[in-house]
C-alpha cells in the first residue's frame, strides 16, 4: 500500500474522543446510519452490551458519531486476564433473543474483506492472500444467535464492577462460533497460552453458550479461527508471527 493510501485508510478508520465521563466515537467512513441506529437500540436493551448515551447517531461531515459512557477497559497484563469472565459474557450475549426485526448480519466477513482489500504488493501480503484463498466454509445446520462480530479482550469494558461488551459496529446475527474465532485462532497460532484458552472455553461452556458442541470444539471453530488469523494478519502485515501462521495454513 502506498503512503497516501495508508493515510487515507487511517483517515477513514473509527476514532474516539474522551471528554470527562463521555466517549464520542466517530465511526468509520461508509457506516450505514440506519444499521448503526438498529445496533444502538439492541445495545440499549441488552444487559451484556454497554448502553449508548443517545439512540440517534449524529452526522459529522460525511461520517457518523455516537456517544457512550466512559468505562475501564482491560489492561494488557498477561498474568491476570479475565478469560473466564470473557467466556461467560460472550455466552450470555449468545443467549439473548435478538430484538424483533433485527436481522443485520454480523460484520466479521465484511471486516475481513475490507482488510484484504487494503493489502499491498509485498511478499507478506501475498502470503496472506494465499491463506485467504484456502479458507474453508463453516459447518451447516449451526445455531444462529446475536453475535458481537469483533470479539477480543479489548472489547471488554468494566462498569459498576461488571464486564460489558463495547463497540457495536459489527453487532448482528450469525453463527455464535464467530465470537470465539479470534481467541481460537490466536491460541492455534501460539499467541495465547493453553491455560488462557481453556479458561475462556470453560467459562463459555459453564454459562451454557450455544456455539460449542460437546467434546472437541476445534472442528466447529477451525474455519472461523483461520479467518480471524487471516484478518488480523491483513490488518498487521508487518507482524511476523501472524504472517507465519498464514503461511502454515494448508
Amino acid at each position: 500500500m502506498e503512503p497516501d493510501q495508508r493515510r487515507d485508510s487511517i483517515a477513514c478508520a473509527a476514532a474516539l474522543t474522551i471528554d470527562g465521563d463521555v466517549v464520542t466515537k466517530l465511526h468509520r467512513s461508509g457506516t450505514d446510519p440506519q444499521a448503526l441506529k438498529q445496533r444502538l437500540r439492541v445495545a440499549a436493551r441488552s444487559a451484556c452490551v454497554l448502553s449508548p448515551l443517545d439512540l440517534e447517531p449524529k452526522r459529522v461531515g460525511d461520517r457518523w458519531s455516537t456517544r457512550w459512557p466512559r468505562v475501564d477497559v482491560v489492561v494488557p497484563d498477561p498474568t491476570d486476564l479475565p478469560w473466564t469472565d470473557a467466556g461467560r459474557l460472550v455466552a450470555r450475549l449468545h443467549l439473548v433473543e435478538p430484538t424483533e426485526g433485527f436481522a443485520l448480519p454480523q460484520g466479521g466477513p465484511a471486516r475481513l474483506a475490507r482488510a484484504l482489500s487494503r493489502l499491498d504488493d509485498s511478499a507478506a501480503s501475498d502470503v496472506i492472500r494465499r491463506a485467504a484463498g484456502k479458507l474453508g466454509q463453516p459447518s451447516m445446520n449451526r445455531p444462529v444467535t446475536l453475535v458481537h462480530g469483533d470479539f477480543h479482550l479489548g472489547q471488554l469494558g468494566r462498569r459498576d464492577g461488571s464486564y460489558l461488551l463495547i463497540d457495536v459496529d459489527d453487532l448482528g446475527v450469525g453463527d455464535p462460533a464467530a465470537d470465539l474465532a479470534r481467541p481460537a485462532g490466536f491460541w492455534a497460532a501460539g499467541l495465547i497460552p493453553d491455560a488462557d484458552w481453556h479458561a475462556f472455553v470453560d467459562g463459555y461452556r459453564e454459562a451454557d453458550g450455544p456455539a460449542l458442541p460437546e467434546g472437541d470444539p476445534w472442528p466447529v471453530l477451525e474455519p472461523f479461527a483461520r479467518a480471524a488469523v487471516v484478518g488480523a494478519a491483513a490488518n498487521h502485515p508487518d507482524d511476523e508471527m501472524l504472517v507465519a501462521a498464514c503461511a502454515r495454513m494448508g
